[in-house]
């Protein structure tokens, strides 16, 4: 069946959803503790694990997450500030958003590397639909800057 497309009140077709596939690198670096020290990669990959936990068991208003994989391949690269090995795990989602501005919230975010649209092949925005994702991309920004903030008060 396909999936056809709503017609609004000003005669401007809508989809009846989005269909995106999104990716992060989730870092990780080496740490010491009491009980014994963590590699990159086993720091990397638990991020990554609690992440798609989080993804899993927490509802979001205006998005359906379809698939998750965690089973890409850690990586690790030399960071050039620090001089020590960071290692990266990937995670990808398959996202089904009501509106666009429902997306914000992950491509905001600093593990974000990569999106692919799936559907609809072309998208047309009214005013207000640019008003709505202007105003949340502004929102989790201002989001992020606090957490920022706090991070850097707490040090």
């Amino acid at each position: 069946m396909i999936d056809l497309p709503e017609k609004s009140e000003k005669n401007i077709y809508k989809p009846k959803a989005l269909k995106m596939r999104l990716r992060f690198d989730y870092r990780g670096e080496k740490s010491g503790g009491l009980f014994g020290r963590k590699n990159s990669e086993n720091v990397a990959e638990d991020k990554r694990e609690h992440v798609a936990a989080l993804l899993r068991n927490v509802p979001r208003r205006g998005i359906t997450i379809e698939e998750i994989d965690i089973n890409h391949e850690v990586y690790t690269i030399l960071d050039e500030e620090t001089g020590n090995q960071a290692a990266y795990a990937p995670l990808e989602i398959l996202v089904k958003a009501d509106r666009i501005e429902d997306i914000m919230e992950f491509i905001m975010r600093p593990e974000f590397r990569r999106i692919e649209v799936l559907q609809p092949q072309e998208i047309l925005l009214t005013d207000q639909d640019i008003e709505r994702m202007l105003y949340k991309v502004n929102e989790e920004l201002h989001n992020f800057t606090q957490i920022l903030e706090r991070r850097l008060n707490s040090k």
